[in-house]
């Protein structure tokens, strides 16, 4: 059976300043370099959460050329005045190649990937979009890749818990028995759905 866990945290935004004051704002902490994501034409800023874990805010590169295929994360539908907002969330995993049909379905088709000297394999929809709006996580295997956070600068930021809110809570949590999931991860029923990250901060606890 396959096994799981959180990884890492997805904010997308129009272009990085904006996601970075954004996070900034929020948390009252700089995010370090990331790097480019040249088969997406995408680049990123990262904040350690913990020994594993940590938070993405990742936009468009637009000194990149286009993709020839959607960006990931939903990135193409943003416009120069979305503002930024917590999208989505990953979970690790291993031998993501192994993954059946019925998974790559919902989750989406596993695809190589890399930034600077990362490497690593992740599902990704085809047209781009979020699996069920971005409540399910995509899948990331980092094979013998270091883990990104164990990389990083540690602001004294831990990630307490994240919420997601659904219609069908039910059909989430399927979806994460599915993929054997466990972590600081609770699912609620709302009329919207809505990701919700509570961060304890050197400034006290805070909500993205």
């Amino acid at each position: 059976m396959m096994h799981s866990t959180l990884d890492h945290l997805v904010i997308v935004s129009p272009t990085l300043p904006l996601g970075a004051q954004f996070v900034e704002r929020q948390l009252a902490v700089q995010l370090q370099p990331g790097g480019k994501h040249m088969r997406m034409s995408t680049h990123n800023l990262l904040l350690r959460l913990g020994e594993s874990f940590y938070l993405e805010v990742i936009a468009p590169d637009s000194e990149a050329p286009l993709p020839t295929r959607p960006r990931w994360f939903g990135l193409d539908e943003l416009s120069a005045q979305s503002s930024p907002y917590l999208a989505h969330w990953v979970a690790r995993t291993e031998r993501l190649d192994s993954a059946d049909e019925s998974l790559r379905q919902v989750f989406g088709e596993i695809e190589p990937m890399s930034r600077g000297g990362l490497s690593w394999k992740i599902s990704i929809q085809p047209d781009g979009h979020l699996p069920l709006q971005g409540a399910v996580p995509s899948l990331i295997d980092w094979g013998e890749s270091e883990h990104p956070a164990k990389r990083l600068d540690d602001k004294g930021c831990q990630l307490q818990r994240l919420e997601i809110a659904h219609p069908e809570p039910c059909v989430v949590e399927r979806e994460l028995q599915s993929i054997g999931f466990t972590g600081p991860v609770s699912v609620l029923r709302s009329e919207r759905y809505a990701l919700k990250a509570y961060i304890a901060t050197p400034h006290g606890l805070r909500i993205l």
